[in-house]
């Protein structure tokens, strides 16, 4: 998977990933509009291009408030990423180069009050999802929101996925239609985060391509 010419799904505005891509950045500046006054710390695992954030910034009253880090394996995609930030004047949204499933990327970064997993859980086994909400009690600071995404395909997971969240401490803010192909859910954390281990790996990035050929397998 070309994972830099994927993006370009982004610029069609009848396609379901434009739709996911706007209904994030939504969600994103309702965050920001709730959120106490004073430093937000944002970090996007898996962040691609940036689109999410960057576009949610745009214009936003909170953007000078924002530190963001965006953690991104493809290089082609993180100066992207830079580049958009740059050209908004968005000096403390960083890009990063680096495994985004490496807990060591977000050093310095954790707890954030906005923690985006977009694009992430279509392309990991479910074990991994079910690990990575486990993360997210020491990704996000206690009263911070996790915003994060799964398509709705058979068999649908989405339930699933907002169960685990919960169990772990999260309350349910907003979820997406369900009859929409990309499903967008949002999570506050009501409880005190855990300290970010160093050194772990929170989950395996497979590609959603990868994992339907195995499903069609058995």
């Amino acid at each position: 998977m070309d994972w830099h010419a994927w993006h370009g799904a982004y610029d069609s505005p009848d396609s379901p990933l434009a739709e996911r891509l706007h209904t994030v950045q939504h969600r994103i500046s309702l965050a920001l509009d709730d959120a106490p006054p004073g430093p937000l710390r944002v970090v996007s695992v898996c962040a691609g291009q940036g689109r999410d954030l960057i576009g949610a910034l745009d214009g936003h009253p909170r953007r000078a408030d924002v530190t963001a880090r965006l953690v991104e394996l493809d290089p082609r995609n993180t100066a992207e990423a830079h580049r958009a930030a740059a050209a908004l004047g968005l000096p403390r949204v960083t890009a990063v180069t680096g495994d985004a499933a490496l807990t060591d990327a977000y050093a310095g970064m954790a707890p954030a009050d906005l923690v985006l997993l977009c694009g992430v859980f279509g392309n990991i086994t479910l074990a991994d999802i079910e690990r990575v909400t486990g993360f997210c009690t020491r990704l996000c600071a206690e009263n911070g929101t996790v915003i994060w995404t799964r398509n709705r395909q058979r068999p649908d997971v989405f339930p699933q996925v907002c169960g685990w969240l919960e169990e772990r401490g999260f309350d349910r803010v907003w979820v997406s239609d369900p009859e929409r192909a990309q499903g967008v859910g949002v999570h506050r954390y009501t409880g005190p985060p855990g300290e970010l281990p160093p050194g772990e790996r929170m989950f395996t990035f497979i590609g959603y391509d990868v994992l339907r050929g195995a499903d069609h397998a058995r």
